[in-house]
């Protein structure tokens, strides 16, 4: 039984899940979730992430790995996805979809068909066609070990398993 109770719901956790069917990396907290102003202020601004002073040194021949050194952290995103949503539930404010597909402009609409989600952040990537090996569970596991040492919340890593079974003939379609 995977229901939740709002018990488990309220303790902190991050999941993520490869939608391999749709080539969609997602990314869910149960944290304090955004109102539509933070995602208009924290996600919005192009000069406040540093992906500007990112940019800009990759064109002036910096390495790509200097990422973490210009506070570019969401935007990186850009550099595996076409598309980004961000679904974010705070509890001082309906639930919103921020979108942009790194163009420079996004949308923000009230997430009308929002889930029953009392709160937090969901990040869907839609990965680049070039990208899908970011859906393999052993790289995502490679990922989430080298990356998450100072996350104090369980990371779950949603995955498919796919399992041989032998059928006798009437069991078979015909």
């Amino acid at each position: 039984d995977d229901e939740e109770t709002p018990k488990q719901w309220y303790q902190r956790r991050v999941a993520i899940t490869a939608g391999k069917d749709d080539n969609t990396l997602t990314f869910y907290d149960t944290g304090v979730g955004m109102t539509k102003a933070d995602l208009v202020n924290n996600l919005g601004t192009i000069a406040k992430s540093g992906t500007k002073s990112f940019m800009e040194a990759l064109s002036a021949g910096a390495d790509i790995s200097m990422i973490g050194q210009f506070g570019v952290g969401f935007y990186s995103a850009y550099l595996v996805a076409d598309k980004v949503e961000v679904h974010s539930k705070n509890n001082d404010d309906e639930q919103y979809i921020w979108t942009s597909s790194a163009g420079g402009s996004f949308t923000i609409h009230q997430d009308e068909d929002a889930e029953d989600v009392p709160r937090g952040t969901k990040i869907i990537l839609y990965l680049r066609e070039d990208m899908t090996e970011y859906l393999e569970e052993k790289k995502l596991k490679d990922i989430i070990k080298k990356h998450s040492q100072f996350i104090g919340y369980p990371i779950k890593l949603q995955v498919e398993k796919e399992r041989e079974k032998e059928v006798s003939d009437d069991e078979a379609e015909p």
